[in-house]
């Protein structure tokens, strides 16, 4: 359970969030950020208590995304970056780390890019920093492939939403949003990647959304990096393979 919730107002937004754990001297509160179509819970549950156990943890739900009502605006990864900068606003917290999932990892990563003095240490998880990174049956959804949702994960969202919505209703045309923002062209370069600040943690699965080959680049890219491949791991268990996660975490946010 959080120690605290609230919603905020950002951009339009009544931004629902979360602060677990405590803030301690010497470290930064450390900003998760979940995956498309999830919850806070659905992505961050199996992680969440020990990235909390000695550092504070902000974890808010983005635009639309379970207790945040959705607002008649674009889902785009840049509109879901501002709301951070403006969350982080309004909680007085000047840097932070930032740990982004998936669509959660796509806004992370966009923050450090336009916002680096807002970064300390980002870490992206099955996140491309553009379209031709993730594999052509992502890309043209073939739900045949094993990398993709089965109707069982959709229906763990869909439940998820359902229990926490302000309109729960809203599902399908929100998910809807969320699969175009997922397939937008996504607003970065190489030399974005090369001028980033922060040292950062590329994380990807060996059988994600996003191609090892990809995440290798990132990683070459991005001057102060470290990129982990963790085996026998889909988009959808990565976040749950915490033998292997919090390992890299811990090491990497110390």
């Amino acid at each position: 359970m959080p120690a605290h919730s609230a919603h905020a107002k950002v951009n339009g937004l009544e931004m629902y969030y979360e602060v677990h754990g405590t803030d301690r001297p010497g470290t930064r509160p450390l900003v998760l950020l979940h995956g498309g179509g999830n919850t806070v819970g659905l992505s961050f549950a199996a992680v969440l208590p020990t990235l909390a156990a000695d550092r504070l943890v902000v974890a808010p739900e983005l635009q639309g995304h379970g207790r945040t009502a959705d607002i008649d605006r674009p889902l785009t990864v840049p509109l879901l970056a501002s709301d951070v900068i403006a969350l982080l606003d309004e909680l007085g917290i000047e840097q932070a780390d930032l740990f982004g999932f998936s669509l959660g990892g796509l806004t992370a990563l966009e923050v450090a890019v336009r916002h680096p003095e807002r970064v300390g240490r980002l870490v992206t998880a099955a996140a491309p920093y553009t379209q031709d990174g993730f594999h052509e049956d992502v890309r043209v959804p073939d739900y045949s492939s094993p990398r993709l949702p089965t109707p069982a994960d959709f229906q763990e969202m869909a439940d998820a939403y359902a229990a926490v919505a302000p309109d729960p209703g809203h599902f399908q045309e929100f998910l809807a949003k969320v699969s175009e923002a997922a397939h937008a062209p996504l607003p970065w370069t190489a030399d974005d990647l090369r001028g980033l600040r922060a040292p950062t943690l590329v994380l990807v699965g060996d059988n994600d959304f996003v191609t090892v080959e990809h995440a290798a680049e990132m990683h070459r890219l991005i001057p102060d990096s470290r990129l982990a491949v963790l085996p026998g791991t889909t988009h959808l268990t990565l976040m749950r393979r915490t033998s292997l996660v919090l390992p890299l975490l811990g090491e990497f946010l110390a």
